[in-house]
């Protein structure tokens, strides 16, 4: 029996499957682990991988821009636009979306519910014609070649992708094993060391000032309900975790538009309605984490809101900032965004709670910057 026992374990030390298991993922107690797809389990080596592949400007058809061209460490992975061109110099419609966590997320994009893994939603910026943001369509083959010339990738997507490597070129050098490796390094991108972590779970109350101490109250109180849709420990209510039996998956409208009087957004950028056909699901998008949001700007999914304290007095104290306009409050605005008085203390006190959000050792980790630049040796 002792001899079937350990065939068996040396089987599952020789699997994928195994080597997920024992990925170790270093978070801090408080945090469940991220669900992983069975068909893609974590390893160190493909991490490695897809960072190179994240900041490598050859994933684009002229060569002109990289994932982190739109996703830049410094500012949570986000790029301080309200929308990012593509390769043919044309903006899209909507902001970049922060990469912070987005391994606890069960949607990708702002406003696509079909998009369920990070694997299917690399092939967007990829791939994808409207907009067209890398413009690979149609150039595979010479994506492919790229990688299979670099002497740094042969070895890379060896280590990577051992059974593949064993198939040939064709299974190592393919759209799974490149959207596999970058998947995996994204879902590296964890941010849970921010000055409130560190007062709210780590027992240090001089983290944070009273000013964040009291607009943290405000936030988590039911005179503003800033929590009902920014809760949890992501401060979203979009997320998936191995301790939930399902996935939660929050899209709202805030009541940014209403331009017909009905609750009408632009044409080109109307949120989920897109894809279900519901015109109840008009402006609808995905609630984005607060964390490292003062990084961010600027706000809402098409970059329309310059500053934190806008959002605050202009957008939500006025049930929407679609109150200020000649059609007034959105009909189709969630319910719980009724409008609220704020003192500018109160401003100031709830700007100084989001800021607590930002994580100093997220954009500053090595580990998550940019394989490609040398660093000056130290003498």
């Amino acid at each position: 029996m002792r001899v079937k026992y350990l065939g068996v374990l040396t089987l599952l030390l020789a699997s994928n499957l195994f080597a997920a298991n024992v990925y170790e993922w270093q978070l801090p107690n408080w945090i469940p682990k991220p669900i992983v797809p069975q068909d893609n389990p974590m390893s160190e080596e493909k991490v490695e991988l897809g960072r190179h592949l994240f900041y490598d400007k050859r994933l684009s058809k002229d060569e002109s821009i990289a994932c982190s061209s739109c996703h830049i460490q410094k500012k949570a992975f986000t790029d301080g636009q309200a929308f990012s061109r593509g390769v043919n110099k044309k903006f899209g419609v909507r902001s970049a979306m922060s990469l912070t966590n987005v391994a606890y997320l069960p949607v990708f994009t702002w406003s696509n519910p079909q998009i369920a893994t990070l694997e299917v939603q690399s092939l967007i910026p990829l791939f994808g014609e409207h907009p067209v943001e890398m413009g690979m369509s149609g150039q595979e083959e010479i994506l492919f070649q790229r990688l299979k010339k670099d002497k740094v990738y042969q070895k890379l997507f060896k280590r990577a992708f051992p059974d593949e490597f064993k198939e040939g070129e064709g299974a190592l050098y393919s759209l799974s094993t490149i959207t596999k490796a970058l998947a995996s390094f994204e879902r590296t991108l964890l941010s849970f060391n921010s000055p409130y972590d560190q007062y709210k779970y780590g027992g240090n109350v001089k983290a944070i000032a009273e000013s964040a101490k009291r607009g943290e109250r405000l936030f988590f109180g039911e005179r503003m309900e800033c929590y009902h849709c920014h809760g949890g420990f992501n401060f979203t209510d979009t997320v998936s975790h191995t301790r939930l039996p399902f996935p939660e998956k929050g899209f709202h409208n805030t009541g940014l538009y209403n331009l017909d009087g009905k609750g009408a957004y632009p044409f080109n950028n109307i949120g989920i309605a897109e894809f279900t056909g519901d015109s109840s699901d008009m402006g609808k998008f995905k609630t984005p984490t607060l964390r490292n949001i003062a990084l961010t700007a600027p706000y809402m999914h098409d970059g329309s809101i310059k500053t934190i304290k806008d959002v605050l007095k202009k957008h939500y104290a006025q049930a929407g900032f679609a109150s200020q306009s000649p059609k007034g409050i959105s009909p189709l605005r969630h319910e719980l965004i009724t409008g609220f008085y704020l003192e500018d203390q109160d401003v100031s006190d709830l700007a100084s709670f989001l800021n607590s959000l930002t994580d100093q050792s997220f954009i500053d980790n090595p580990k998550y910057s940019n394989p490609w630049i040398k660093l000056p040796s130290k003498k």
